[in-house]
């Protein structure tokens, strides 16, 4: 947020509470939440079950380090639960932060180590793709995609290097899916050959990306990938911080696309943003190597919250919804849904250039002109007006620049996507572009 914001003539909504998919702001007004938070209330706004698992462990120990000489209990069940999640991605060990940032900067970490226990210590370097986001702190900024996170913070961290995304609306190749994901994936393997493979740790993407557009890559794109880590022996890292737990239509985005990474990160979700807490997950090639009496098997790394037992205590109880719920399965229905009724309105309204997703985890994508795909800038007014008339009709939805993103709890309904749908129909036509 610019440090202007809550100065202007008409400051943003002063959220004070929530419930299910509705939250309320202080002066009275409800609005159906499109964000979910920031793509993290996965469960839902208020749920009892989380709040009481919450209070329950604050009665009985509030906090006490994870650091070598100690441990708490719902750190230990967490992990055991998600361990037991994972077992078609193959994980064995689990670390814990405080959000994404710390999740991912976690597995350059581990990566890095990694090489150095096996003998490799030259494997230092790490790709990424245009458009990813992974985070803010310097080494996961380092791994972002797009200048506009990093040009007030340059230089960034030696030793990251980005390569082009498969973004089927946006790329100077091709129209066809499959020969983009061949072509992006070629791309990749030859900046790995470039940079030569006895210096690269590992490549890092999100299984879709969020904050860089939704962009959703072809079904052949992450199994080429994981190929191409294998032929070279480098490891495979998934943010799935935005994607893990169900947003994306499947409990891991990875398993929409039936890929084993060796790394995954998770966050948002997790807690369903109740209370801050990220969890970084290695399979039993990297955690074996830890098992050695290198001394480089020591992990010199971690939080003051690492595990913390009120946050750990609130992802049980989260997951738990997300399993009993079969919220997944709810993410990929409801979202076919709301993607199908938003390429009818796309039909009526010539400012929507592109409508896409998976799971609940939706752009639509604003243009100037259909037939060129020019973009809406930053200085453009449009989109900010667009998403000005939601917020004003009751739907809290988030702009990117020309995207507006739709990110709902994913307990979402039909009848939700109805009435955003019949809202966002009446914005477009108050503002004919």
């Amino acid at each position: 947020m610019q440090p202007t914001a809550l100065a202007r003539e008409a400051p943003p909504p002063v959220i004070i509470s929530g419930d299910g998919v509705t939250i309320r702001d202080a002066q009275g007004r409800e609005f159906i939440d499109c964000q979910g938070g920031l793509w993290c209330v996965n469960a839902g706004h208020n749920r009892t079950e989380i709040k009481d698992a919450i209070v329950a462990q604050l009665n009985r120990l509030q906090y006490y380090t994870n650091f070598p000489g100690s441990v708490n209990e719902p750190s230990l069940e967490l992990s055991r639960k998600l361990i037991e999640i994972t077992q078609p991605e193959g994980m064995r060990k689990v670390m814990y932060g405080s959000g994404g940032s710390d999740a991912n900067e976690s597995a350059f970490k581990i990566a890095r180590q990694y090489w150095k226990l096996v003998g490799k210590p030259g494997k230092i370097k790490f790709i990424s793709l245009k458009n990813g986001y992974h985070g803010l702190h310097f080494g996961t900024m380092s791994a972002c995609g797009a200048n506009a996170w990093k040009a007030s913070y340059e230089p960034m961290v030696p030793g990251f290097f980005q390569v082009e995304s498969p973004h089927v609306y946006r790329n100077p190749f091709t129209e066809d899916p499959e020969a983009l994901s061949a072509l992006c994936a070629t791309l990749l393997e030859r900046e790995l050959e470039y940079q030569t493979p006895d210096t690269i740790a590992a490549v890092i993407a999100e299984p879709i990306q969020g904050a860089g557009g939704v962009i959703v890559p072809p079904a052949s794109y992450w199994p080429r990938l994981r190929e191409i880590c294998d032929r070279h022996d480098v490891l495979l890292i998934a943010d799935e911080v935005i994607t893990g737990l169900g947003r994306s239509g499947s409990l891991f985005g990875v398993r929409g696309w039936a890929v084993k990474p060796d790394i995954m990160c998770l966050a948002k979700g997790l807690t369903s943003g109740y209370i801050p807490l990220s969890a970084t997950l290695m399979n039993d090639r990297i955690a074996s190597a830890f098992d050695s009496m290198s001394p480089h098997s020591v992990f010199m790394h971690g939080y003051t919250y690492s595990g913390h037992p009120v946050a750990c205590a609130a992802g049980l109880a989260s997951i738990d919804l997300v399993l009993k719920e079969k919220l997944s399965e709810n993410s990929a229905d409801v979202g076919e849904y709301f993607l199908s009724r938003l390429k009818s309105l796309q039909t009526r309204h010539r400012a929507i250039g592109d409508v896409r997703g998976k799971g609940l985890m939706i752009a639509i994508e604003l243009v100037k002109n259909r037939e060129t795909k020019e973009p809406f800038t930053p200085f453009d007014a449009y989109p900010g007006q667009i998403s000005e008339g939601c917020v004003a009709s009751g739907v809290m939805i988030r702009t990117i620049v020309n995207k507006l993103i739709i990110s709902p709890p994913l307990t979402f309904t039909r009848d939700h996507v109805d009435q955003v749908v019949n809202v966002l129909d009446q914005v477009f036509s108050a503002h004919p572009f």
